[in-house]
């Protein structure tokens, strides 16, 4: 029996203005290519960086709300090594001063340890044509400043990557310190991935680069288990190296074998002075620290909510932020979750969108759900609505207009249910020989001559009382 033992090292794009050392634009997607240097991102003899104080404060923020140790003072590395878009032929990094380090989340009620926290530059990005001989340079993301967190080797499967990946990434946008959009490339994880027999030491490990998704990030651990499991169980023994993801063809490939630390020749960078972290700053940062996730969770829990539901809506940003406003009308906290996390997330799904790119309002859809619980309308009359409440509309006024109101004069609503007995004998004959599911036939006609008004269980009632059958 063979286990897996997965660590993930997260980069992430920060929300600055400005790059990480020096006054270019930090925003540059979309943009022309080479759109965004300058002589100090460009490497150029005689430069001086400067550090971005605001980065510097959001990885204060990133690292205090990932639990981890904040460094009284920390300071920058050059970490060497060729690559044909770092035009330095180095990048500005932390080594062994981290910004923060030993801290930890709770994903799915297990810790995983963060083992560091850490600030540096990007480098540009490289294309490659299919079929062409030269590749493109683009250097405008090169000195944007990132975040690189590391975890300790405590994730146990893809899903519970996937999940952290989506955990770091409602921390990084409820901070507002990071669009931490995979699509743009503002979140990039590679991958550290060991397989063994259970409970023993740990595996050789390799390395996956190159992961613009976390259902890339899922697919490509759960193809690398099964590649390094058959390697063990066929005597073979995994080598360590850095591999890349081919999306397409849903498999790994080797890009080199595994560099060592001793490989960068990391040396403290003599352009630019250690960082004192003093007391008061640390203080004023996380005084400015708006609720995270975890904490929203956990008051959610606390109103009733059912923790699966709760912890959905708490690690998206937009979802809880409307939740919360949501709430304040008093609305029950789970009836609203329902209908967030269910017919809600279904329709944004459905058309790729966020919540506040919609026309809903928390009132008109904490509106909808009393007219629901209320008994004014039926469960599906709501549905049917909700795409015109998306857009817009109040749901209250579309009822008025439209005559939706639920059908509760069983005098009435028996008469409908003698009328489709009478019309259908084939499926009464059925429903009295012992096919009691056939009654769900006579269900459906009466719902439709009602339009959706008559709550079902009244209806089902009425149904089994007339054929003299308990449904």
């Amino acid at each position: 029996m063979y286990e897996p033992v997965i660590g993930l090292e997260v980069h992430l794009h920060l929300k600055t203005r400005s790059k990480m050392f020096c006054s270019c634009a930090a925003e540059y997607f979309g943009d022309a290519p080479n759109t965004h240097t300058c002589p100090i991102c460009l490497g150029l003899p005689g430069v001086l960086p400067t550090i971005n104080r605001q980065a510097v404060e959001y990885g204060i923020m990133f690292a205090l709300a990932l639990n981890c140790r904040v460094a009284e003072w920390t300071q920058f590395h050059r970490k060497n090594y060729y690559y044909p878009d770092l035009p330095k032929n180095y990048q500005i990094s932390q080594y062994d001063r981290p910004l923060g380090t030993n801290g930890w989340i709770e994903v799915g009620g297990e810790r995983v340890r963060i083992k560091r926290v850490h600030l540096e530059e990007d480098a540009g990005k490289s294309t490659h044509p299919a079929g062409a001989d030269y590749s493109l340079i683009d250097l405008n993301r090169t000195g944007a400043p990132l975040i690189e967190m590391v975890t300790e080797p405590d994730l146990t499967s893809p899903e519970q990557a996937r999940r952290f990946l989506n955990h770091i990434r409602s921390i990084a946008q409820t901070l507002g310190i990071s669009d931490a959009n995979p699509e743009e490339g503002k979140m990039r994880a590679d991958v550290n991935v060991s397989v063994r027999p259970k409970g023993q030491e740990l595996g050789t490990k390799v390395e996956i680069k190159n992961l613009n998704s976390f259902r890339s990030v899922q697919r490509a651990l759960e193809y690398e288990i099964k590649r390094q499991t058959r390697i063990l169980k066929g005597g073979g023994a995994v080598k360590p190296a850095t591999l890349g993801w081919d999306e397409a063809a849903g498999r790994t490939y080797l890009m080199r074998t595994k560099e060592a630390e001793a490989d960068y020749r990391y040396f403290p960078e003599p352009d630019l002075p250690p960082l004192r972290i003093t007391r008061e700053w640390l203080e004023q940062v996380r005084a400015r620290m708006p609720e995270l996730p975890a904490r929203k969770m956990a008051r959610y829990i606390q109103a009733g909510v059912r923790p699966y539901d709760a912890e959905i809506l708490a690690y998206s940003p937009s979802l809880s932020a409307f939740f919360d406003r949501a709430l304040e009308t008093g609305v029950e906290a789970q009836k609203l979750a329902n209908w967030l996390n269910a017919d809600v997330a279904g329709y944004l799904n459905e058309r790729g969108l966020e919540i506040h790119q919609t026309g809903l309002t928390p009132e008109h859809l904490a509106r909808l759900v009393r007219l629901v619980e209320a008994g004014t309308i039926t469960g599906r009359v709501a549905k049917q609505l909700l795409p015109e409440v998306m857009e817009g509309a109040d749901p209250e006024r579309l009822v008025e207009e439209r005559g939706l109101k639920a059908v509760t004069d069983e005098t009435a609503l028996r008469t409908l249910v003698e009328e489709v007995i009478a019309a259908n004998p084939q499926a009464v004959a059925s429903i009295r020989s012992g096919k009691l599911q056939a009654i769900n036939a006579l269900l459906g006609q009466v719902m439709r001559k009602t339009r959706g008004t008559a709550p079902p269980e009244v209806v089902r009632r009425l149904l089994a009382q007339a054929l003299e059958v308990d449904a």
